[in-house]
């Protein structure tokens, strides 16, 4: 029958026993050894021939009578293991066969499944209250196994466990009340035959009692408690709710288990009905009698590790045995520090068992041979540790590449074993020499402590009582008597170690500085009043021990960092919490320090500021060495990764745990109260120090933290920035026929998983980094692009539209980056460009006469001359008047110092007005304020005069005979300016308009240069030249000084 895990006794494994025999062997070595150098000659490690049987008996028994599914790093063939043992342990085919046969005779062990159960959630809320008050009813059930079923759980079952197990093998929980999630935490042990067709059922059940309905209407929250009671008006009374159960296969169970199965329901009612956490280990209760049996010596070297076959055997036993993760390490320790005596293997497989010892230590788990075996060792390997460092230039050549490093690994093994707790119990003897002192002042340490507890008692009640009837103020008397017996007590210890402060004494100090400190504070109102105190300045009694202070406070920090970040596998702590454990030890470290520094708050100013620099120094260095300690674990954890997403969730996490610690360091100030400090030694130090000091420390840390954290982002930068150059890129490649919008979905759909994926990993700082770092590497990309199409404005289109949706894509509806610093310079220009470039010819050739409008409208001097037009237009006659009047100081560009201008009036842009043929005026010689008085009449709609560019451009020409025109300038006219093109009234008078002439621009239009670039258009390249020769003319008559 299963009984309780607590309950159960088991007896000690087979291979305790056969060590055990040798026991005598090794307390010999437990003697102290002499002063000289000495060599110790080892104990051997072959067994004797009943020892050996014993063991190769156990390790057959355990083959034989396992359970469970192999692990997947272990052997799963018996007959494999069985091999390895008879080579293992060398032995004969005879003598194994013969061997085996005995241990297939003897007694079969009692098969056990040792079932605990955890907890659950997400169960179905029975009650009224919504609540259920959830119990399990669990065991064995024999004889049901079905061959062809698969794995794992079994379909839904309507029997439950009362039904089809005996009652006295079901097994029960406590009942938790008012609960969705309920913990149970219990342990029973299962005993089965056949492991072929058994299973494991657990029931869970809702408890419910016999309970009034004014009692129900009492925990009735919403309409579906109302439902729940009528439904349960319906059910006989104390009738428990059934809530799930689990049916799990033996067979198809590893020999230890620990995962949550979902709770299956009986009909297809409520299918999810939550989890359940199960915890299985197969055990063995009974095993077989010992049968000694002889065996040859073994092998002589080793490296340290276990083969596969071997690590299964062992795995086997110990979870046969029940044996617990202590006293597994504790036989490896055993068996490991024997084994080194007489076989060389790497001391360093000695740290693991030292450290799990260490770890899981409490003296009582273990019986009296057993501590005794275990101070066996701890002497034993001692006396053989230190031999071999008295002949370490023997023992550990230098000819040999590897002896310092065995050295060093020894060396260590050495000085984790004695700083053992377990080690400072069981061999007291081997304690050094200052343990008199410590365990003085821990003594004088508990006599403070006591003495301040009994004056907080006396202050509070006996003072009174007799101050009340005798007027005598007892705790005054007793203070002042006690305060100079502590005194004179705690001068002298000190006097006696300051010589030999070692770390313990120098926390036992600090403990005793502390609390003399609360001792004094209890006598202030006693110094105001009586004068002079014994412990009056007893902080300079102190001051030896302020470095010791000190440097355990930083050495204390900085292991804690060290195991923080080693254990840190870089995952976030949740949704919320971006970064990771070791952000939040660190934290915790640093609020430690700040708790120290409180704790002493040294009284006198001008050393409690040394004090507070050398605290602010300490935390910006522990700073920085877990910003090179967290990098180092990336990589180690990122080495030999594929998935270059896991080492892309890393490097956000170590970027989000620095800026983590910059907030951190951030709060030095308020942690350590500069302020306060600052007021106190205002009056000793200089002006100006302490900012010169400790706020300089501080800014040289956060701007080392800041370099690494720009760092990283700017490394989270370039692994996206190949992507976004890929897909711009790829915009100008895509077929004529995707539309520009449809043809930038790829590179919008890539950034909004990147950067969703960022804002989720990042902290909000960080991903604002990111974000102006790819913005600008974007603009840089797009620009090159742009360059490398300006003459095809269906790419340019592309890039156009692309620019527009990333700037969207950036700004993320007010979440992104401000429009401030999307609209940089570089920004605007590429707009513009890109505004060109995805323009039409004919869009192209409208700007330029836009921007030669602009620049008549913005021109006033009169430099080149002028001509006065007066210009109507009569919508009634779609006519367009223009009156040319005259023109006014002109250039002389004939060699007789005159000109003979003429005016040529054309409609621009051409191919808004191409039936219009140019008119001109007639010639004036040697004329340089000709009165042309002249009128023209261009049939013309109002619909392209009303277009932005459209403009009537005046050339004023000095007509040569026998070369070509020369250009006197241009001036033009906006269309849309003109009286009467807007409405349908007649113009009445019509004023004058006086144009300044202009030339084009002397370094090229950018216009120009983009529409000479697009060779196969013939308009654009016809418009082109004819305005090169416009800006070719004025450059040859260009005005000169003085005209």
């Amino acid at each position: 029958m299963a009984t309780l895990f607590s309950q159960t006794q088991r007896r000690p494994p087979l291979l305790r026993q056969a060590i055990k025999i040798r026991r005598h062997r090794v307390r010999d070595l437990q003697e102290a050894l002499p002063h000289r150098a000495q060599e110790i000659e080892p104990t051997s490690h072959h067994l004797s021939p009943e020892e050996r049987a014993l063991l190769y008996e156990e390790a057959l028994y355990t083959v034989l009578y396992r359970l469970g599914q192999p692990e997947p790093t272990h052997v799963g063939e018996s007959s494999e293991l069985l091999r390895y043992l008879q080579e293992a342990f060398r032995m004969e085919p005879r003598e194994h066969e013969q061997m085996l046969r005995q241990v297939q005779e003897l007694e079969k062990p009692i098969f056990c499944l040792k079932a605990t159960v955890k907890q659950a959630k997400g169960i179905l809320g029975k009650d009224v209250s919504g609540f259920s008050d959830p119990y399990c009813l669990l065991g064995i059930e024999q004889g049901v196994g079905v061959p062809g079923d698969s794995p794992g759980l079994q379909p839904r079952q309507k029997a439950v466990v009362k039904h089809t197990i005996p009652e006295e093998q079901i097994h029960r929980t406590q009942v938790i009340t008012q609960t969705l999630n309920p913990v149970w935490d219990e342990t029973f042990i299962l005993e089965f035959e056949d492991i072929s067709n058994a299973s494991f059922r657990l029931d869970m059940w809702d408890m419910d009692t016999v309970e009034s309905v004014r009692q129900k209407l009492g925990e009735l929250t919403d309409l579906h408690g109302l439902r729940r009671i009528f439904k349960e008006v319906r059910k006989d009374k104390g009738q428990d709710d059934f809530l799930g159960n689990v049916v799990l296969r033996l067979q198809d169970l590893h020999c230890r288990e620990d995962q949550w199965y979902p709770l299956e329901p009986c009909t297809e009612t409520y299918p999810d009905r939550g989890q359940c956490h199960l915890q299985f280990q197969f055990i063995h209760k009974r095993v077989a009698a010992r049968v000694p049996r002889g065996h040859p010596a073994g092998s002589t070297s080793w490296n340290g590790l276990l083969s596969p076959q071997a690590a299964t055997v062992l795995f086997l036993h110990s979870t046969q045995k029940d044996l617990s993760d202590f006293h597994q390490s504790m036989a490896q320790w055993l068996a490991y520090s024997r084994l080194y005596q007489s076989l060389e293997f790497p001391s360093s497989c000695l740290l693991y068992p030292i450290t799990s010892i260490e770890y899981q230590w409490i003296q009582g788990r273990l019986k009296a041979e057993q501590l005794e075996e275990l101070a066996a060792s701890f002497s034993s390997l001692l006396a053989y540790g230190l031999s071999l460092i008295r002949r370490f230039r023997s023992v550990f050549p230098l000819s040999v590449s590897d002896s310092p490093a065995r050295l060093q690994s020894l060396l260590r093994v050495l000085v984790q074993m004695c700083k053992m707790k377990a080690f400072a119990e069981l061999c007291p003897e081997r304690v050094s020499a200052h343990g008199g002192m410590l365990e003085a002042g821990k003594a004088l340490l508990n006599l403070v402590q006591d003495i301040i507890g009994d004056l907080h008692q006396c202050q509070r009640t006996w003072s009174k009582i007799f101050h009340n009837v005798l007027k005598i103020d007892l705790f005054s008397m007793a203070f002042l008597e006690l305060q100079w017996l502590v005194a004179k007590r705690v001068q002298d210890h000190i006097a006696v170690v300051s010589g030999t402060m070692t770390p313990e004494m120098g926390e036992n100090l600090f403990q005793l500085y502390v609390s003399l400190k609360e001792l004094y504070q209890l006598g202030l109102v006693l110094s105001e009043r009586d004068g002079v105190l014994a412990l009056d300045g007893f902080h300079h009694w102190f001051q030896p021990a302020i470095p010791s202070w000190l440097q355990k406070t930083y050495s204390v920090a900085l292991e804690r960092v060290q195991r923080s970040v080693q254990m840190d596998e870089l995952v976030p702590l949740g949704e919320l919490t971006k970064h990771s454990t070791s952000a939040v030890d660190l934290s915790t470290c640093f609020a430690q320090i700040s708790h120290t520094a409180q704790q002493l708050d040294w009284p006198d100013p001008e050393e409690a500021f040394m004090i507070t620099v050398k605290f602010v120094e300490d935390t910006c260095r522990l700073a920085l060495v877990y910003c090179s300690l967290i990098k180092a674990r990336a990589r180690e954890l990122s080495a030999g990764q594929k998935d270059q997403g896991q080492a892309a969730n890393m490097l956000c996490v170590v970027v989000n745990d620095m800026e983590q610690l910059r907030l951190v360091i951030g709060k030095l100030p308020t942690q350590l109260a500069w302020e306060a400090l600052e007021q106190r030694v205002g009056a000793v130090l200089e002006q100006g120090q302490l900012q010169n000091t400790l706020h300089a420390q501080l800014q040289g840390a956060l701007a080392g933290l800041g370099h690494e954290i720009r760092t990283g982002v700017r490394t989270l930068a370039e692994q996206l920035e190949v992507g976004i150059a890929k897909h711009i890129w790829k915009l100008v490649g895509i077929k004529e026929s995707v539309l520009p919008e449809d043809a930038v979905l790829p590179l919008m759909k890539f950034l909004e998983v990147k950067l969703c994926y960022m804002n989720t990993n990042l902290v909000q700082e960080n991903f604002s980094s990111l974000l102006t770092l790819l913005w600008t590497h974007t603009l840089t990309v797009l620009a090159e692009v742009a360059a490398s199409q300006r003459s095809c404005p269906l790419a340019s289109s592309r890039l156009k539209i692309a620019l527009q949706n990333l700037e969207i894509c950036f700004y993320a509806e007010g979440c992104g980056l401000p429009p401030e610093a999307l609209r940089t310079a570089t920004f605007q220009a590429l707009q513009r460009d890109l505004e060109l470039q995805a323009a039409s010819s004919r869009e192209l050739i409208q700007k330029y006469f836009c921007s030669r409008i602009q620049q008549q409208a913005e021109t006033t001097d009169e430099e080149l001359g002028a001509v006065t037009v007066k210009a109507s237009y009569r919508a009634s006659e779609q006519k367009l008047h223009v009156e040319l009047l005259s023109a006014s100081s002109l250039l002389p560009l004939d060699s007789n110092g005159s000109s003979d201008p003429f005016v040529q009036l054309t409609l621009e842009p051409r191919h808004e007005f191409p039936e219009l043929a140019p008119r001109e005026t007639q010639k004036h010689k040697k004329d340089l304020h000709p009165l042309f008085d002249e009128t023209f009449e261009f049939l013309v709609p109002a619909e392209p005069c009303q277009k932005d560019g459209a403009c009537l451009l005046l050339t004023v020409l000095d007509h040569d005979t026998l070369g070509a025109d020369d250009l006197e300038g241009e001036a033009f006219l906006p269309l849309c300016s003109v009286p009467g093109l807007t409405g349908t009234v007649e113009p009445g008078d019509v004023p004058q308009t006086r144009l300044p002439l202009t030339y084009p621009a002397p370094n090229g239009d950018p216009i120009l240069q983009l529409l000479e670039s697009r060779k196969g258009d013939r308009e654009a390249q016809v418009f082109v030249r004819l305005r090169r020769q416009r800006a070719k003319q004025a450059s040859q008559h260009a005005p000169w000084p003085g005209r």
